[in-house]
């Protein structure tokens, strides 16, 4: 009782004026506790929100890519998840009315002051949305949103005081110091100064929007549309500027900028979001969709949302961060369609990713636009002159029965046979050397990765995986035996390439950077339990399409199991749920495991994996971190991949390591691959070697004629 009035008298002195209201308000102290909790946790939140997405002063109209990272949703074993069954339970027992959804459960909302007569309850008033999965609330009417706890909270203060309505500032309104309100106000103001100073394609030269239409791809876009949608054009970074809108009173909400970039022969288009504080959790198009509209084109690019709405005028909305990531906190405003339609590109990514974001969607009401000549993005369709009515009308229906015949199938095999290098996943650019071999990382395999003691394993999968988080592979870092910090600034050495300890001065710049990554972590250490760390990976792949496990490593997991149970049989089992785990989730797990005691001058093989050989079975790839430093000395690393199940070419590849960056790379001038055959003889690949035999072939001897008698 102590601690609880303690905790409260701290709440008291940084309250906020609806802080005050509420607490007095309240006529017994658990109700008063209650609404101090969700004060004192909102106040948390917003804090921590600040340290990941603080915005720094820089140049004016200088954007860069910003991914906010929700820590409301931190991926921390404390808090337990909740079913859909649980939700259900809670909400009948304290006889809150509600009906399924398709992603969430639909109530009515008692942030809204009710017109109605007491025991009524009419359709509008169901619009507070809770998501089946996590328990998150929205309610659109007022925009109040927060964790299931945070409802809980508010039910029970609601019902302990016999109050029909909680006043929504409850919970919009947290504590912010004078600084944090200047921050916000300037990232507001700078918003408002971009968006004022845009022009409407209306006041420009036809000669000048013919330009900008050939420079972003979109010459069959009229102004017509254009204008509807409120798109605008802001000349000093030649960038299109396109809004998003408060669905509840129409304001604007923020809004992406897309600035072009010619890099060689071809151009690239970088994106940045205002205001920074709310970046990316709103969706393009928002604005135009009426109560009554039961059908929607979903696309990942703003301007493939103009083309279909303007070629069929289908309510077409675009996905703020296009095929990265569909954010569950966008889940309640796709609730009123009952058919969705998934065209989200052209390319095999495009195609996975729809059919991820289906799930979340719920498959029954969605249809997938399958990629092919025919049927390119939605752009380029009406560029080419398609019919894109026709396309829409042979989108297939997301889910599939059990059991198929090869019919169903042909155009998937066909797929990935015209598009074999997309098939073979996404390529190492630190590692090329590896690309010969694994061709790339492709997601639902499993790869194990194993090495001796103090080899640098950590080191080296720590930049294994920021090489494909760079390139926007959604990463989980579960790290059990050095904990986040450490591994941060390891990776953040890594992501630099240079040692920062004695450049403190660059932190910031390099920090800025890095936090721009879809990196999470997970913020176990030590021995865990398989059934929470899986619970929680779940949540990860739900509320941030997470496409890349990292798990470091496998033997700190076990341990909380029942003691009577053999271990190795504890291990096939936690070996068999990754496996499961990455073919469900289409999500791609890297499991670190420890090797049983070898001699130190014999190398590891795939036999010495601790354990039984179900590690080597289940993995698709073998990943051995050789090292050699205590015959031939320190730095003689090699990577073998023992197991390759995409296509089988198997081989060793040569390390060096870079004690200041912390990176590995492939030696300069020496034996980079050693790649094996099926007779399992090594060929060495020398380039020195290459170069003489080809001189040697250059240079041929003059034939001699000689008699034979």
């Amino acid at each position: 009782m102590q601690k609880i009035g303690s905790f409260m008298k701290t709440v008291w002195f940084q309250r906020p004026v609806s802080c005050v209201w509420g607490l007095m308000s309240c006529t017994d102290f658990y109700s008063a506790f209650l609404l101090a909790r969700l004060y004192y946790k909102s106040a948390l939140i917003r804090a921590s929100t600040k340290l990941l997405t603080q915005p720094r002063l820089s140049r004016p109209f200088c954007f860069r890519r910003n991914f906010k990272k929700d820590p409301a949703a931190a991926l921390d074993s404390s808090v337990p998840p909740v079913s859909t069954t649980e939700i259900r339970q809670y909400l009948k027992s304290k006889n809150i009315p509600f009906h399924d959804g398709y992603s969430c459960l639909h109530a009515p909302s008692f942030f809204v002051e009710k017109q109605t007569s007491a025991g009524t309850v009419e359709k509008e008033d169901f619009c507070l949305f809770i998501d089946k999965t996590t328990g998150q609330f929205l309610c659109k009417e007022t925009l109040v949103e927060g964790s299931w706890q945070d409802l809980q909270d508010c039910i029970e203060v609601m019902q302990k005081e016999g109050q029909q309505y909680l006043r929504p500032d409850i919970v919009l309104n947290y504590p912010e110091s004078d600084s944090e309100l200047e921050e916000i106000e300037m990232d507001k103001q700078e918003m408002h100064r971009i968006w004022s100073k845009a022009s409407l394609f209306s006041d420009l030269e036809e000669e000048e929007i013919h330009l900008i239409k050939v420079m972003f791809g979109c010459s069959k876009i009229s102004n017509a549309t254009l204008k509807k949608y409120g798109v605008k054009y802001f000349k000093p970074t030649k960038s299109l500027v396109f809004p998003w809108y408060n669905t509840r009173d129409k304001t604007l909400k923020g809004f992406k900028l897309i600035s072009p970039h010619k890099k060689k022969e071809h151009v690239h288009y970088t994106e940045a979001a205002f205001p920074r504080s709310s970046s990316y959790s709103s969706l393009f198009g928002l604005n135009m969709i009426a109560r009554k509209d039961a059908e929607l084109v979903l696309t990942s690019k703003e301007i493939d949302c103009l083309a279909v709405n303007q070629a069929t005028g289908q309510p077409a909305l675009a996905l703020p961060r296009g095929v990265s990531c569909l954010p569950p906190v966008l889940l309640p405003f796709l609730e009123q369609f009952k058919r969705i339609t998934l065209w989200l590109g052209s390319d095999l990514h495009s195609w996975e990713a729809s059919k991820i974001f289906a799930r979340k969607l719920n498959l029954k009401r969605c249809s997938l636009v399958r990629p092919g000549d025919n049927q390119p993005c939605p752009s380029e369709a009406l560029s080419s002159g398609l019919n894109i009515s026709k396309i829409l009308k042979s989108a297939i229906p997301a889910g599939h029965k059990s059991i198929i015949s090869f019919r169903s199938l042909r155009e998937d095999v066909f797929g990935e046979l015209a598009n074999r290098d997309q098939v073979a996943g996404v390529k190492w650019t630190r590692f090329p050397e590896l690309n010969k071999l694994l061709k790339g990382h492709r997601k639902g395999e499993l790869t194990v990765f194993t090495g001796p003691t103090g080899s640098g394993k950590t080191t080296f999968i720590s930049e294994y995986a920021l090489d494909l988080c760079i390139q926007g592979v959604n990463t989980l870092w579960g790290s059990f035996e050095i904990n986040n910090v450490r591994l941060a600034k390891i990776m953040l050495t890594q992501f630099a390439m240079q040692h920062l300890e004695e450049q403190l001065e660059k932190f910031d710049e390099w920090a800025d950077k890095f936090e721009e990554l879809p990196l999470y972590f997970l913020t176990f250490h030590g021995q865990q339990n398989i059934k929470t760390v899986i619970d929680t990976m779940q949540h990860a792949v739900y509320m941030y399409d997470i496409s890349h496990v990292v798990i470091d490593n496998l033997q700190f997991m076990m341990g909380q199991e029942q003691l009577s149970v053999d271990k190795l049989a504890v291990q096939d089992y936690i070996i068999g749920t990754f496996r499961k785990f990455a073919t469900d989730n289409s999500c791609h797990v890297t499991l670190v495991i420890h090797p049983r005691k070898e001699e130190d001058d014999k190398d590891l093989q795939t036999a010495s994996i601790f354990g039984t050989a179900k590690a080597s079975q289940e993995a698709d790839n073998v990943l051995i971190l050789q090292d050699r430093k205590l015959l031939t000395g320190p730095g003689k690393r090699s990577l073998q991949v023992a197991k390759n199940r995409f296509d089988g070419d198997v081989g060793i590849i040569a390390l060096e390591f870079n004690k200041d960056s912390l990176t590995f790379g492939s030696p300069k001038g020496k034996t980079k691959l050693k790649k094996v055959k099926e007779d399992n003889v090594v060929q060495l690949k020398n380039p020195e070697e290459e170069k003489e035999k080809k001189k040697k072939k250059r240079v041929l001897p003059e034939p001699t004629n000689t008699a034979v008698n």
